[in-house]
């Protein structure tokens, strides 16, 4: 099993200034990817016969509004395919983080590198306004299409109504802050 440390050191040889950090310590290692290289580092990941990594198993997007960025964190595996009972096991894991500046937040789609990248990147741009440059369907997934703001920013401001319904909180504020 490659370990994150070793895909690191691949990644870093082929990509050098793409790669901008190695996060390896703690329990969710992660390599730190340039916005612009971002599809090109990612059909490496997927291609290179030393890693493929052929499932993507989530991409969580992240605000981190003191420093005025925003986040999408890649969580990719190896799923060996010559083998049907190994989908339970995969031989290697890497997170990939991907940043960009908050006030113009877009992201090259990997949509076409990893199919599963369409709905999970459609929730990242609903919810955090994470523009995918190329995504073949970009569109609010689960707010309505006139649904103003990003519901999963830190500085979302809760809505009073919407369309005349009134809206309240599990604990009945009627306009929350954060």
């Amino acid at each position: 099993m490659m370990t994150p440390e070793e895909v690191c050191q691949i990644l870093k040889s082929e990509f050098a200034t793409a790669i901008e950090e190695a996060l390896l310590d703690g329990c969710h290692p992660c390599a730190k990817v340039a916005r612009d290289r971002w599809v090109e580092v990612a059909r490496f990941l997927r291609d290179d016969s030393r890693l493929r990594f052929n499932l993507l198993r989530s991409v969580a997007a992240i605000d981190m509004l003191a420093e005025d960025r925003l986040a999408c964190v890649y969580d990719l595996m190896h799923i060996p395919t010559d083998d049907p009972t190994a989908m339970t096991t995969a031989t290697r894991t890497l997170a990939v983080r991907v940043e960009v500046d908050r006030n113009a937040p877009t992201i090259p789609s990997v949509s076409q590198v990893w199919p599963a990248a369409n709905w999970h990147e459609r929730e990242a741009f609903d919810l955090m306004g994470i523009v995918f440059d190329g995504h073949p369907d970009l569109r609010r997934i689960l707010c309505c299409d006139d649904w103003v703001g990003f519901p999963l920013r830190k500085d979302y401001e809760f809505p009073v109504e919407y369309h005349g319904i009134p809206a309240t909180t599990e604990f009945e504020l009627t306009n929350p802050r954060h």
